[in-house]
């Protein structure tokens, strides 16, 4: 994704989010070695580290991806990017979110999509996500942001196989957080 403004630090009370850089990946892959954060993901299997290399290498390909840490102690708590941007039709895509355990419940994930898609909305009207159809607790969390189911849809994952997913979105009319 071209476009720098997706490439921004954001910040609020409770989380930073900065782009994320190659020199990331040891700090991103401590959160991410854990295989609950992954059990209701469409690839259970990103704690392993090749697999996690490949979504990395994603991640940084996409230009909008953030490395989420906690305001409160530093530590770094996980990830979300920016992708599939477009200008044409004045939307974006947020996801590819994941966040520690530890930090689960806290309104950590919440805090960063409400960062992003408040971010997103100056010069989208339409924010989209992709959320695995097994991810329930992805599914609960963007319905509780507002935002609505739309259709199922095959999407393929950096390097990996096509996977089904629901998609859902939040038009900036009406949004508020």
């Amino acid at each position: 994704m071209p476009n720098s403004f997706f490439h921004q630090d954001l910040a609020n009370d409770l989380v930073s989010l900065h782009p994320l850089k190659p020199e990331d990946f040891e700090a991103l892959y401590a959160v991410a070695s854990d295989p609950l954060i992954w059990e209701q993901h469409p690839n259970p299997n990103r704690y392993q580290r090749p697999v996690f290399q490949n979504f990395f290498e994603g991640a940084l390909a996409s230009g909008g991806a953030y490395l989420a840490k906690r305001n409160d102690t530093g530590s770094v708590i996980g990830s979300s990017r920016f992708y599939d941007y477009s200008a044409e039709e004045k939307s974006v895509f947020i996801g590819y979110t994941f966040i520690a355990r530890e930090a689960w419940g806290k309104g950590f994930n919440p805090s960063m999509k409400n960062l992003m898609i408040a971010h997103a909305f100056e010069i989208v009207e339409v924010v989209y996500f992709h959320i695995g159809i097994h991810n329930i607790r992805s599914q609960i969390a963007i319905g509780k942001l507002g935002a609505e189911k739309l259709k199922t849809v095959e999407i393929a994952y950096h390097g990996e196989p096509t996977r089904i997913n629901f998609e859902y979105g939040i038009k900036k009319e009406g949004w508020s957080f």
